[in-house]
């Protein structure tokens, strides 16, 4: 299953944007207002739980500076990346995507796919403010 976010632009620098994402505490302030639970673990690991969802960890899985941020699942029961594509523009500002790609059952991906696909949609949205 592949998801994707809409293009935002934001006002930094891609190596803003990159730096930003690459501190996993940060995501706290990304997160839906949905949001019950965050807690960092680590300095490339942290815990979230969404209302009505299971508990989740993500770790930084990968990262090319200014312009890639792959986070991860870390169990291997829900095996999927969610990817930030950041390109530099002008005037300072950059422009980010979230692509979200996991290996689920039919019945599996047809129950998450609209939740992941908000949830992606929130994080990419908020990405514009940061």
């Amino acid at each position: 299953m592949n998801l994707e976010s809409p293009t935002v632009t934001v006002n930094k620098t891609a190596q803003d944007v990159f730096d930003f994402l690459t501190k996993v505490e940060n995501f706290e302030q990304l997160m839906p207002e949905s949001k019950q639970k965050f807690e960092k673990i680590n300095d490339s690991r942290f815990l979230f739980q969404l209302k009505g969802m299971p508990e989740l960890v993500l770790e930084q899985k990968d990262s090319t500076a200014p312009n890639k941020v792959v986070l991860g699942g870390a169990s291997e029961k829900l095996p999927f990346t969610l990817t930030a594509d950041i390109d530099d523009t002008e005037g300072g500002k950059s422009t980010t995507k979230l692509t979200f790609d996991g290996q689920f059952n039919a019945m599996m991906a047809m129950m998450i796919k609209n939740p992941i696909q908000n949830f992606i949609n929130t994080l990419s949205e908020n990405i514009s403010k940061i």
